[in-house]
């Protein structure tokens, strides 16, 4: 008899390209992931891409959630998405809702991909730093040339075939000083759905913060002046995705991005190769789940490992369980604990065990959750008494209703 394996919904995050990518941003994740990575041409196999799809579609989720990324994912063709389709809807089950989204520098884009992707209801995220003199000082390609000129040309082909996409700006050293500036180019560009996302990282040979990476400091500044340009826009009219995050806690009780959840369970990341890891930030042999062609990935997503690293968010420190925001951020993303170790004499290996003797260290953006909460919490409050109360309306995105194909 077939043991019963329990395995809760999850989305299937997806690097068909592995770190392959067409451009080359000086603040890239991937220059200090090197030894993970490795080298030379990274593409997904068919075979590989059907017994991903199968496994996952005959979970029987209602609702399955597949996060194209890369690297760059577009250098996989058209013909690589359209495959996936075609598998989606082969081993899918009538009444599945299906969700497809993908991540892009947006280079790439031009008339056929965006007719598939309106056709297909993907959602992008197209990543974009603000302005010409902001974006293309770190995103350039492999001549040195900035890529604002192209990516403009692909967000206003999104546009002309209303393919539904997010904006995702990279917060660095530079852009992070200028919020102002930064939300004056996303508003006059009609770029209303909106991902922040602090650059931070360690330079591996001095274990010194790489020279783009924001400050603390910086980034609860950051927070604090968005949030006020956001709040006096009109919430209605502007998705922030973290923001949008703690108006549904005020709401409903609980968040929508893993950043702020109690556990990190809600992706399985599977690289080209098919190896499958719990995180797309912990790509390490340690953290390995297997291999999607070896075991099936249902055992993969319910196995040991798996849960050992969900649970590990919640190994916090005395000082976060003291703290008035616990619930709020729950101790930030696990990689922000892991950018704070160099403060702390404790390794990553107590940082990430669920031991009930060691401790994880707070989050390198401790200070900033801190001083954005203490600023913002009241006023997030009043949004969300104004929704319950029926006076203003839940901010919604029609993607979340758009991207959803139902299997017939």
């Amino acid at each position: 008899m077939r043991s019963l394996t329990i395995v809760q919904p999850f989305t299937l995050l997806i690097k068909p390209s592995g770190s392959d990518c067409n451009i080359d941003c000086k603040y890239c994740f991937y220059k200090y992931r090197a030894p993970e990575f490795g080298k030379g041409r990274q593409r997904m196999s068919d075979e590989v891409l059907e017994k991903l799809i199968k496994d996952y579609m005959q979970l029987r989720f209602p609702v399955v959630g597949f996060a194209w990324q890369g690297g760059e994912p577009t250098l996989m063709g058209l013909d690589f998405f359209r495959r996936a389709v075609e598998l989606q809807k082969k081993y899918g089950s009538p009444g599945q809702q299906i969700s497809n989204t993908l991540q892009t520098n947006g280079v790439l884009l031009d008339d056929k991909w965006c007719q598939f992707f309106h056709e297909n209801k993907f959602l992008l995220g197209i990543s974009i730093d603000g302005p010409k003199e902001f974006h293309d000082y770190y995103r350039v390609d492999h001549s040195g040339t900035g890529t604002f000129d192209k990516v403009a040309r692909g967000i206003r082909t999104c546009k002309k075939y209303k393919v539904e996409f997010s904006a995702l700006v990279l917060l660095n050293n530079k852009s992070v000083q200028h919020p102002d500036k930064l939300f004056d180019f996303l508003i006059e560009n009609d770029l209303t759905y909106l991902q922040f996302i602090p650059c931070v990282e360690r330079d591996p040979e001095t274990g010194k913060m790489a020279d783009f990476s924001i400050t603390p400091q910086q980034y609860g500044e950051f927070l604090c002046r968005i949030f006020d340009r956001w709040f006096d826009y009109g919430p209605e009219k502007l998705n922030i995705r973290e923001f949008d995050s703690l108006v549904t806690y005020y709401v409903m009780g609980k968040h929508t991005i893993c950043t702020y959840s109690r556990q990190c369970a809600g992706f399985v990341v599977v690289e080209h190769t098919g190896d499958c890891f719990a995180c797309e930030f912990f790509v390490e042999p340690k953290w390995r789940l297997g291999n999607i062609l070896e075991t099936p990935l249902e055992k993969l997503a319910a196995g040991g490992k798996k849960r050992t690293f969900a649970r590990a968010k919640q190994n916090l420190s005395n000082k976060c369980l003291l703290c008035n925001h616990l619930d709020l951020c729950r101790g930030g993303c696990m990689k922000d604990r892991v950018r704070a170790v160099c403060h702390s004499e404790r390794s990553e290996e107590s940082l990430l065990s669920f031991d009930k003797d060691s401790q994880s260290c707070e989050s390198y953006f401790c200070q900033s959750y801190k001083q954005f909460f203490d600023y913002a919490v009241p006023r997030f409050m009043q949004i969300a008494a104004a929704i319950e109360a029926g006076s203003a309306t839940r901010h919604t995105r029609s993607a979340d209703r758009v991207r959803l194909k139902i299997l017939k």
